[in-house]
């Protein structure tokens, strides 16, 4: 029997509302940290943003390790198996570190060209590498918890993920305190207190999957090689959000000081509102996945319509919020009037953009969860190339911050084209386990 339209708003807000705390846990976390940064002498600040640039991007590649593990738990528990959901969340925790530690090895070394890569110079670019390799030491957790995060999720489980990030996001902010504020560590600190974070989550999901679910630890070769199979396309869509991030960082560090401080800032108050429209689209994977499993079609296309207005009712409040507290922000971060200029004005297109991010995230979780991975790819390929002759025209009539961010509007509305003409169509509803 279909659900209901009420039921079904139940459905999504069970694992939702959930998911919201969870998720904005992670931006909370680089909040915090550049809150507390911010009090340092300059170009502490500034070396963070760089720094947290790179380490967003290399974490990002890798977030296929949550989303493919999510949608093919989701639909493992649809089909009524269990056993070999359990089985393949594990292979995606034994890639998780394996992948980690990888990390680790390769960008070690590559760490000075990268910040280089993203425009730091002088003692700017000194304490974004300071930073980056501390911050490497917690890759393998951070890619544990993403994981982790994902074979709950699939289990329609949100609540347990939502309690481990609060506790990790509350260690956080108080080793954040001590270490930076207290000991006098300086950004050196504020990367120590979230390694420390990370890992503590990490140890929670591991000691869950084995006393919960009681997982084998023999690792599965077969199984880890076709998880990491499956994630090669959400690399390739990963990789071209990055690509675009990195690039509006970039391009902002050339405007100068004042400029990559301010967009700092408002990376960090997007990656928020990001990861809080999130929370649909968490439900959404699941949902789907779920529905998929257990050959139910219509009511994914069903899930999928309803979840899309709650996408643009929720991005409207969040606009109308950042419009309200707007003029407290640059106070809180402690911005001198230059900066506070360049964050006030940015932060409308900020607000403008939250209906259409709306729209975007539930569409792209749906489709994860339904494991169209490859449309997902190219897809990704198609709104970065939309985004470079924006953020080209922006570099070549010396255009201001609140430019770089109508470009980055371009790019979320080529993915919301992309992505909503192909949930309009049908190929993307394939049923079974």
């Amino acid at each position: 029997m279909p659900l209901t339209p009420r039921a079904r708003d139940r459905q999504i807000l069970r694992l939702a509302v959930p998911a919201f705390g969870a998720l904005i846990a992670e931006p909370l976390f680089l909040l915090t940290d550049t809150v507390i940064v911010s009090h340092l002498p300059a170009p502490a600040l500034g070396a963070l943003g760089v720094a947290s640039t790179v380490l967003s991007a290399l974490v990002g590649l890798c977030v296929f390790l949550a989303y493919g593990t999510t949608a093919a738990v989701a639909r493992q528990i649809g089909a009524g198996d269990a056993r070999r959901a359990v089985r393949q969340g594990m292979d995606g925790l034994w890639l998780a570190a394996g992948v980690g530690l990888a990390v680790i090895v390769v960008v070690w070394p590559l760490a000075p060209y990268l910040v280089q890569l993203v425009g730091a110079e002088g003692e700017l670019a000194r304490q974004a590498v300071t930073y980056l390799r501390i911050s490497l030491l917690g890759v393998p957790s951070m890619l544990l918890v993403l994981a982790g995060t994902g074979v709950l999720r699939g289990m329609q489980d949100t609540v347990t993920p939502l309690l481990v990030s609060v506790g990790a996001f509350v260690v956080n902010a108080v080793l954040n305190v001590a270490f930076v504020l207290w000991l006098g560590w300086g950004i050196a600190g504020s990367a120590w207190g979230t390694v420390m974070a990370q890992t503590l989550a990490a140890g929670v999901y591991l000691t869950m999957m084995f006393a919960r679910h009681r997982a084998p630890f023999r690792p599965d070769l077969t199984g880890i090689r076709a998880a990491g199979s499956a994630g090669v396309a959400l690399v390739v869509r990963t990789a071209c959000l990055q690509a675009v991030l990195i690039i509006a960082t970039a391009v902002a560090t050339r405007m100068g000081n004042q400029q990559i401080e301010a967009h700092t800032i408002v990376s960090r108050i997007w990656t928020l509102l990001a990861f809080a429209l999130d929370a649909i689209a968490i439900a959404g994977q699941a949902i789907t996945g779920h529905a998929l499993g257990a050959g139910d079609a219509a009511g994914a296309r069903a899930a999928t319509r309803r979840m899309v207005v709650w996408g643009v009712g929720s991005g409207v409040v969040l606009g109308l919020l950042v419009v309200v507290t707007g003029p407290f922000l640059p106070a809180l971060f402690d911005a001198d009037a230059t900066v506070a200029g360049e964050l006030s004005a940015t932060l409308w297109v900020v607000a403008l953009l939250q209906p259409i991010a709306g729209v975007v995230f539930v569409l792209d979780g749906v489709l994860i969860g339904a494991g169209d991975q490859v449309y997902l790819a190219w897809a990704g390929v198609w709104t970065t190339l939309a985004f470079l002759p924006a953020v080209l025209l922006v570099v070549t009539l010396g255009g201001g911050l609140v430019m770089l961010w109508v470009a980055l509007g371009v790019w979320m509305a080529a993915r919301m084209v992309t992505l909503g003409l192909r949930a309009n169509g049908g190929k993307w509803l394939v049923i079974g386990a």
